[in-house]
């Protein structure tokens, strides 16, 4: 104001309500995510573990996605895909070749950070591994169509979504 501009008028009360009530809603979301800490989390810190460390892949084999040889190398277009995630962690890979009822089953007992093998959106294990977003798909006997999806341990949010980033930017649609 330079004293020839005439004074604003107050604000309503109403609108003087609401600029309380959002600043009172500012702070304590403010306050309530400071003492969240990080978010997501992971249930086991599985994201962090493996950051730098060693992440466990149960590898269930299932031509062309997986492969596993009789020495237990293993090959395949998710393994290349996953093998890129961990570069992109900085993690070492313990491939943990079998079928995928024993996988699910080593996943539900937390022995395993993620599961592939040609997975699709229908597995029976959902009450041992979460799935991911589908990355791909495949065409299964009969020749329906399937989405592709990998298993991860059911809990550990932040690598569920660190991994769906990844899977989201190979897609392209990042």
């Amino acid at each position: 104001m330079n004293g020839t501009d005439p004074p604003e008028p107050p604000r309503p009360r109403s609108q003087r309500r609401v600029g309380r009530r959002t600043a009172v809603v500012a702070a304590v979301l403010l306050g309530a995510t400071g003492c969240l800490g990080t978010f997501p989390k992971d249930a086991q810190g599985t994201l962090e573990q493996a950051t730098g460390g060693t992440l466990r892949v149960g590898v269930s084999e299932n031509p062309p996605h997986t492969e596993v040889s009789s020495d237990g190398a293993v090959s395949g277009s998710e393994i290349e895909l996953i093998t890129d995630y961990a570069v992109g962690i900085g993690a070492e890979l313990d491939w943990v070749p079998g079928a995928e009822s024993v996988l699910a089953e080593a996943m539900g007992a937390g022995e395993l950070d993620l599961v592939i093998g040609g997975l699709t959106s229908d597995v029976p294990w959902t009450g041992d591994i979460a799935l991911t977003r589908p990355y791909g798909e495949t065409q299964v006997p009969g020749g329906t169509v399937k989405e592709l999806v990998i298993g991860v341990q059911p809990g550990e949010n932040a690598l569920m979504v660190d991994l769906e980033l990844f899977l989201a930017e190979a897609a392209g649609d990042l």
